[in-house]
């Protein structure tokens, strides 16, 4: 099973020594001088697609509204080649001045001194602090009172719904936004009623191969029971059996071949939804873009509170500060400028489907008219991340690892409890490996 920072520990303990290496991967040193006094900033990031076209713009605004410093970006491939060598750059002390880690991934760097802290009253005075963040958010980048990383976003999981095809269905208030369904008979009546107006499947769900998908919609619905997963270093997962069983019977419910497709993967899921043949789509916020081109009327909300707790499975794209043996303190200034600035200018970010996590963006009169994102907004004071623990998280072995013990319940109406059973053994084998990025931990 791959740790999540994609090295083995030999690896990661080799790489302390590999300076020259490190600072290859930076491209240059952190941080240099102009003639002009202008100073360029190293950043790395994983976002491409739309989500990159949008971040170069918002690159391109910060550098062309002050002269106090540039953004020189270097684009990484996401999972994987990304973490790998952000975590040999780190290990070297040459890495770039600042990069995005999605915030899941954080707490299993924090123990090798990959990442040094930030400064929350040099982050204070530049109006960045808790009180301009939803609350579990802001204590996502805590870790062992330590702040390691600045949320730009949540992007979390959620239910997008065409508006005619609801309209017909009789699934909408009078205002035109869907009816919140309470209880999982209710959703799955709802999404009946649906494929009664398509001729064809209610909703499009896409999971086959793709333990992410599987596990988004697992953890908001067995967190919607008023509970989360424990996974402590060196112990026993807390997981509640009957919660599981019956969040994962649900979906079951949901794949019947009727309501939604028994197997789907992910871009089937999506077409289908795009070209009006099903209702509604459970995905993440990154496809509002993909709606908005096809050009379907559709509206978004948070997936509705089935078990009793509203919820939002989400991951937030941060910023953090990969560890520099001798940081440039006139560097590190402006860094802490440039995170302030992107918070404060991240209403282009949320064009893109994103939450922005700076509420002063969200909370504004011009967000409010920014439609559908405004709708679900609200997600982002229920965000529920992974169970914290140095192997969960974006892109982690870990999701892939849920799949495998749950794809056969979805796919061939095995038994959910055998699923869970098989997800329980993969977690206590997780939680028998030492985290690679410990010294401590590597030496026992």
């Amino acid at each position: 099973m791959t740790p999540p920072l994609d090295l083995n520990r030999r690896q990661f303990l080799g790489a302390a020594g590999l300076t020259a290496g490190a600072a290859l991967l930076a491209g240059c040193s952190p941080s240099s001088a102009a003639a002009s006094g202008t100073r360029t900033l190293q950043f790395w990031h994983l976002l491409s697609g739309g989500d990159g076209v949008t971040m170069s713009g918002l690159l391109d605004g910060v550098n062309k509204a002050q002269s106090a410093y540039r953004i020189r970006p270097t684009v990484l491939a996401w999972g994987t080649p990304y973490y790998t060598k952000l975590a040999m750059a780190a290990a070297g002390g040459r890495a770039p001045d600042v990069a995005i880690m999605h915030a899941t991934r954080v707490l299993g760097w924090a123990p090798g001194g990959l990442l040094d802290a930030w400064d929350t009253d040099r982050l204070a005075d530049l109006g960045v602090d808790a009180s301009a963040f939803s609350d579990p958010i802001w204590k996502k980048g805590d870790v062992d009172g330590r702040r390691l990383s600045i949320a730009l976003d949540a992007h979390p999981f959620v239910l997008m719904y065409n508006t005619d095809v609801c309209g017909k269905a009789g699934v909408l208030e009078a205002d035109g936004r869907l009816k919140e369904a309470t209880s999982p008979e209710e959703f799955l009546a709802m999404v009946g009623a649906i494929a009664g107006v398509t001729g064809g499947h209610g909703l499009s769900y896409g999971y086959l191969g793709d333990g992410s998908q599987m596990w988004r919609l697992f953890y908001t619905l067995y967190t919607q029971h008023g509970i989360e997963m424990d996974m402590p270093q060196g112990g026993s997962a807390v997981i509640d059996k009957d919660a599981a069983v019956a969040s994962l019977e649900f979906m079951q419910k949901l794949l019947d071949g009727k309501r939604a497709a028994q197997q789907a993967d992910y871009g089937t899921a999506v077409a289908e939804f795009a070209t009006g043949k099903s209702g509604m789509f459970l995905s993440g916020v990154w496809e509002l873009r993909t709606m908005q081109a096809a050009k379907i009327p559709f509206d978004v909300a948070m997936i509705p509170p089935l078990f009793g707790t509203r919820t939002a499975y989400a991951d937030s794209h941060s910023f953090v500060l990969p560890h520099q043996s001798h940081p440039d303190a006139a560097g590190r200034d402006l860094v802490y400028r440039f995170v302030a600035d992107m918070l404060k200018g991240s209403f282009g970010w949320a064009e893109a489907g994103h939450v922005p996590a700076y509420l002063p963006v969200t909370e504004s009169a011009k967000y409010a008219k920014l439609l559908p994102q405004s709708h679900y907004a609200e997600a982002a004071r229920y965000v529920r991340y992974d169970p914290p623990a140095w192997f969960t998280g974006s892109g982690s072995n870990f999701q892939g690892q849920f799949g495998a013990a749950a794809q056969p319940a979805l796919l061939g109406g095995g038994s959910p409890a055998d699923a869970i059973t098989r997800f329980e053994a993969a977690v206590k084998r997780f939680l028998a490996q030492p985290n690679p990025a410990d010294p401590e931990g590597a030496r026992r």
